[in-house]
């Protein structure tokens, strides 16, 4: 995995090319899951419930990912970024937020990382699962066990022999969780710094590529 998320490649199943006359036929593509924050608040009421913060009607993703930044609870910054990117994406910045973070992870947290890291180049179920596997019956919650819950309910069926479909809200809330237990696992006087750092990482999923 890139640790420069301006170098994002094409998701799974979109052909990228270098020809210029191909590229201008090709609409921009777009990491998240809706371009307008307010339809996201809308679509997914359980971020509104754990952001200090709302957004502006017609403010766009970016405009407020950095009115975030600069508020008094600039974590919301990762909870809104865990919600706005689709759930392949926003594993991905989670995976990358936890790599910069540069901690010391245990084995089993970078066996973990590992699984996480084959999913998002390898977004199948037998992935997915295996990632389950590890995850659901971890014995601590850590930031890289909640990405791997992330990936767990990613979507799809929760189990082979369920059909059952997880629930869109349950891969971000998952997502958050690392995200925001890595950062408090920081320094206090570090914590800023890296906030900004993870914020960063997320600013290039807010632009159409």
């Amino acid at each position: 995995m890139t640790s420069d998320l301006n170098e994002i490649n094409s998701p799974a199943g979109q052909p990228s090319s270098d020809n210029d006359d191909l590229d201008k036929t090709q609409p921009p593509l777009s990491a998240l899951r809706h371009e307008i924050p307010t339809e996201l608040y809308r679509q997914m009421p359980q971020l509104g419930r754990l952001t200090q913060n709302h957004p502006r009607d017609n403010e766009d993703g970016l405009t407020f990912l950095m009115r975030l930044r600069a508020s008094t609870t600039p974590e919301d910054a990762v909870t809104f970024t865990a919600f706005a990117a689709k759930p392949k994406m926003a594993i991905w910045w989670g995976y990358e937020c936890l790599r910069h973070a540069a901690s010391e992870l245990s084995a089993n947290d970078r066996h973990m990382m590992e699984l996480v890291a084959t999913w998002t180049t390898y977004p199948d179920d037998e992935n997915r699962f295996r990632t389950a596997r590890e995850a659901l019956y971890a014995p601590v919650r850590s930031p890289a066990v909640f990405l791997g819950l992330a990936v767990t309910w990613s979507g799809g069926s929760i189990a082979p022999n369920d059909p059952a479909q997880v629930p869109e809200h349950r891969a971000p809330r998952a997502i958050n969780s690392a995200v925001l237990s890595c950062l408090s696992g920081a320094a206090l006087n570090n914590r800023p710094i890296q906030l900004a750092r993870f914020i960063d990482l997320a600013a290039p999923l807010f632009r159409s590529f």
